[in-house]
């Protein structure tokens, strides 16, 4: 008959806080690229025509409507 081994189990999974402060600030700004992207209509965007037209031309590539 085969001997049989005790299972250990798992240790939770830790996450340092650097890491948490990092995904943390990569979330807000995915957030703050999103909303500018998708709901600004040139109220944050008043630096320049160019940076309008950059964020109008995101909305048609992800298919927010704008219009």
């Amino acid at each position: 008959m085969p001997k049989v081994q005790a299972v250990r189990p798992l240790s939770p999974a830790t996450v340092s806080p650097r890491m948490l402060w990092t995904a943390t600030g990569v979330v807000v700004a995915l957030l703050l690229l999103a909303y500018l992207v998708a709901f600004d209509q040139g109220a944050v965007s008043r630096s320049g025509m160019f940076l309008h037209e950059l964020m109008h031309d995101g909305r048609h590539l992800l298919g927010v409507p704008c219009h």
